[in-house]
């Protein structure tokens, strides 16, 4: 690991606990998780309008390729945190936390499958090792019946519209800044979620002011020190990696589950979370891969491969 690589593990860490708050906060709402999400990433949108004339000339001159799959990143965004926000009103933190463990196997094989991508073995053991942990942090608690069934369902489903936007942001971030990047793709995915929300009739005003307190707080914690942190992070981490970060969730939001909504967790399930945390440690410190050669032409556009360790 370079000299840069402590400070972005470090901030790698914070994402993770940056993400970790966004189930308590939709847990503490009583407004509609499509409501939530919308004005979560509009309110991201006006807190990063301030740096928009910096990078006006980037966002305005993208090319139909890069507008194509910004809008496609977007809408999977959307999808993510319709599916799995709506998760959390039927299963416990736990449960629907512990299902996006997957996120980095999805992405995994779509890197293979799409950038013939090159893994090793210490990469495999990490995540797998990681898998194990996250696996226990919810074995507790996965129910074979009813609501919770169908929020584990859901969580699923939101698992792999967040591995396709992981994919599809990989690609962009080698030729477009984070800023522009995040900021198109949480515009587009609040958008969708606003479309949403008037095809149902979702009410979007006359809520509390605590509830424009905790949309607030989700705009802040978990999208800009979580979903903006990563998606700067592909710059210098392969998706694969980054993705990874999702493994540590189940450690820390189950711990705030269990201090902040009374939600029980076992010595199993803590127990857990420190294999979580040495399984992702495994992955990032020695999981380097070497890039798959590739010609100039198909260099531009490929990224340099996904899986790439550009920072270590």
């Amino acid at each position: 690991m370079n000299r840069a690589g402590k400070p972005i593990f470090l901030l790698f860490f914070l994402g993770i606990i940056a993400i970790s708050f966004s189930s308590i906060f939709v847990r503490w709402s009583s407004a509609d998780v499509a409501v939530i999400a919308m004005y979560r990433l509009y309110l991201t949108n006006l807190l990063m309008l301030p740096f928009v004339w910096k990078y006006r000339h980037e966002m305005l001159g993208l090319k139909f390729r890069q507008w194509l799959l910004l809008l496609a990143s977007g809408v999977m965004l959307a999808l993510h945190f319709l599916l799995w926000m709506g998760s959390l009103r039927l299963t416990s933190v736990a449960s629907s936390t512990v299902i996006l463990a997957l996120e980095p196997i999805l992405i995994l094989a779509g890197s293979v499958w799409l950038f013939q991508a090159k893994v090793n073995r210490m990469m495999l053991i990490g995540m797998g090792i990681a898998l194990l942990g996250s696996i226990a942090i919810g074995a507790g608690d996965f129910q074979v019946s009813g609501t919770a069934l169908k929020g584990d369902f859901l969580s699923l489903l939101g698992t792999i519209a967040v591995a396709i936007h992981m994919l599809l942001g990989q690609s962009l971030r080698s030729g477009l800044s984070a800023f522009s990047y995040n900021f198109w793709v949480f515009f587009v995915a609040a958008s969708s979620l606003a479309i949403y929300n008037l095809a149902n009739g979702h009410s979007f005003g006359g809520y509390a002011a605590n509830e424009w307190g905790i949309f607030l707080l989700l705009a802040i914690v978990p999208t800009l020190f979580g979903h903006y942190l990563f998606n700067w992070l592909l710059k210098y981490m392969n998706a694969t990696t980054v993705s990874m970060g999702v493994l540590g969730e189940p450690v820390f939001s189950s711990l705030l589950a269990w201090m902040l909504l009374g939600e029980s967790l076992s010595a199993l399930q803590m127990s857990a979370g420190v294999v979580i945390i040495f399984g992702v440690w495994i992955f990032i410190r020695y999981g380097k891969t070497e890039p798959k050669p590739a010609s100039p032409d198909a260099s531009a556009g490929q990224g340099s491969g996904i899986l790439t360790n550009q920072s270590t």
